[in-house]
């Protein structure tokens, strides 16, 4: 019996996790320059509820963040987090996580 629910308990843990995907966001942002720029990206990102595996590539020019389902980031909402952080946001792509 014991066997049995928690191999329910398990199967019920996969399900959500397969439900609640959420979505990966890459975003192309000049004026990258140091790791403490990055630190004032990740420390501002991580502010936005959901939002998670946040990572800075300052020779690409890349900013990537996973967010929880039900949360979304938007154009106009990165174009002010960038700009008022002294960078300049060009693009961003969306995912769905897998």
């Amino acid at each position: 019996m014991k066997k049995q629910i928690l191999f329910g308990l398990f199967g019920l843990l996969l399900l959500q996790s397969a439900f609640a995907a959420g979505t990966h966001y890459e975003m192309r942002v000049d004026g990258l320059a140091c790791p403490f720029c990055a630190y004032g990206i990740e420390k501002n990102l991580k502010a936005i509820e959901g939002t998670a595996n946040i990572n800075v590539d300052l020779d690409k020019g890349l900013v990537s963040v996973d967010i929880g389902e039900g949360k979304a980031l938007t154009e106009e909402q990165m174009k002010k987090l960038f700009d008022d952080s002294g960078f300049t946001y060009r693009s961003m792509i969306k995912k769905p996580l897998e």
